[in-house]
């Protein structure tokens, strides 16, 4: 064969391989459904990192996907009022929604499970439960029958105590205190002479500031600092028993996420795990430099009391034991979570606290502080 033949064969050969190729994406891409789906968000687009989670999930699905698969996501109020945005995936109103469990434990106790709930867990803890120790497939059990399917979306880790106008020492500070706290927290704390109110995010800052309520929580020093409450209630108070590692979840019309190829199932996993993880991430890292500023402005922080603390502690239980025996779905949920704590933090009183601990008297002695 002479060399311009060989040339001339090559560049044939070479052509319809490339036109193969350009053609072959197109197949491809056709067999991909296009989907445009309507996120309704709980929380307000000011709160860049939790709100963030559902632009994150979107982005995320449409770079994957090339534009096949499209969710838009509306803020707190823009379709539904926020605390409406589960019952908006429901009913079908929209396809999916970012939320928390917690707020609809009034229509049924059990969607708490799949948020938090006070004494429970930490969120290291609380993603072990969900993706290694079924809490995902006990709480998707739950949910179908409100026409759900749901996978966590985020984690604030362990939130604030949160925003109060006077000291709280005693137990006795307690009584008559009107407190905007969210979830089963609410049913525990008013045990303890607390009247509790579940308002939304958005909505916290005038009540407080009118003097509606007299204390409130939402999560920590980074999200606290963008709504304002320094301003109004001086007195920032830790931990937020009632959150230890809180659950953001992704709720799905049930309906609509059966209609989803499975790869697109996957996918959609994939990319709310990575947000769950994600919006975790943030936080750890906002939030110290945020409770500098805090404490810089004037924000007086406290710490709960023991008194306080065991208190909330032993109204929580008897809480659990009311509603394990009002509520079926929320006893079999409950039941599984106390079996996978109580190995949990046995074994964090061996590495992991005596590491953490140990770094810690180092901080406090002045020995992580950069040389120089």
């Amino acid at each position: 064969m002479d060399r311009r033949s060989f040339l001339t064969r090559a560049s044939v050969g070479g052509a319809a391989a490339a036109a193969g190729t350009a053609l072959a994406a197109p197949a491809i891409a056709q067999e991909m459904p296009s989907i445009t789906w309507r996120l309704a968000s709980s929380f307000p687009k000011s709160l860049d990192t939790i709100y963030g989670g559902a632009e994150e999930l979107s982005t995320r699905l449409k770079e994957a996907t090339d534009g096949k698969v499209t969710i838009q996501v509306f803020s707190a109020g823009e379709i539904v009022p926020g605390l409406d945005a589960i019952n908006a995936a429901t009913d079908g109103t929209v396809e999916c929604a970012h939320s928390v469990g917690y707020y609809n434990w009034g229509k049924d106790p059990a969607f708490a499970c799949g948020a938090d709930l006070p004494f429970t867990f930490s969120a290291r803890a609380k993603a072990a439960y969900n993706y290694q120790g079924g809490g995902i497939e006990a709480y998707n059990t739950f949910l179908e029958k409100y026409n759900l399917v749901s996978f966590p979306g985020g984690n604030t880790g362990v939130q604030m105590g949160g925003w109060y106008r006077k000291e709280i020492n005693t137990l006795a500070d307690l009584q008559g205190l009107k407190m905007r706290i969210s979830g089963l927290a609410g049913r525990v704390v008013e045990k303890l002479g607390v009247v509790p109110q579940q308002i939304a995010g958005g909505d916290i800052y005038p009540s407080l500031e009118k003097g509606t309520i007299d204390a409130a929580e939402w999560v920590g020093p980074y999200d606290d600092s963008k709504l304002g409450f320094q301003k109004v209630a001086p007195y920032y108070y830790y931990p937020g028993f009632w959150e230890g590692g809180p659950t953001v979840g992704f709720f799905f019309n049930k309906a609509k996420w059966d209609e989803l190829p499975d790869s697109y199932k996957s996918l959609i996993r994939s990319c709310a795990q990575a947000t769950d993880q994600n919006m975790l991430a943030k936080y750890d890292m906002k939030n110290p430099t945020a409770l500098k500023e805090l404490v810089g402005s004037g924000a007086q922080l406290r710490s709960f009391s023991e008194e306080v603390l065991t208190a909330a502690f032993t109204a929580a239980n008897e809480v659990y034991g009311e509603l394990s025996t009002e509520n079926a779905d929320f006893k079999t949920q409950y039941d599984a979570m106390l079996a996978f704590r109580d190995d949990w933090y046995l074994y964090q009183q061996t590495a992991e606290y005596t590491f953490d601990t140990f770094m810690m008297i180092q901080q406090r002695n002045g020995k992580l502080a950069p040389a120089g």
